[in-house]
């Protein structure tokens, strides 16, 4: 950690959200859809990464291919707010994605926040 004021630890929840690239909502990629939405419910940050291997329950090995242009590899979207506002945004995924993706959420101890515009943790 960076020198500077200390803050005190908050408690605050991470969500994770595992799904696929060629995953669709609505008719938009996923990821582009998920990130939007949690960025409309005002939630105090989130951050998307795709993966460069991986498996889901249905055991099928996800990897990029070098004469596709698109695939179906792993993304993960990260998000952390406050407990209660991170289980409202758990409620609208159902409707978002019905029948896919794994949703995990932690309890973490935010110790740093820079301060924007999201009434977070």
């Amino acid at each position: 950690m960076s020198a500077g004021a200390p803050t005190a630890a908050r408690d605050a929840a991470l969500l994770r959200v595992f799904f696929g690239e060629s995953d669709r909502v609505g008719g938009r990629p996923a990821a582009e859809a998920l990130l939007s939405a949690a960025h409309d419910a005002g939630l105090a940050g989130a951050t998307l990464f795709r993966g460069s291997l991986g498996f889901g329950a249905d055991s099928v090995l996800h990897q990029p291919h070098p004469f596709r242009l698109s695939g179906d590899l792993p993304v993960v979207l990260e998000v952390v707010d406050e407990q209660q506002r991170i289980d409202a945004f758990v409620e609208q995924l159902g409707r978002l994605l019905p029948g896919g993706g794994l949703v995990t959420v932690e309890r973490v101890n935010v110790l740093r926040q820079a301060q924007g515009r999201g009434s977070g943790p």
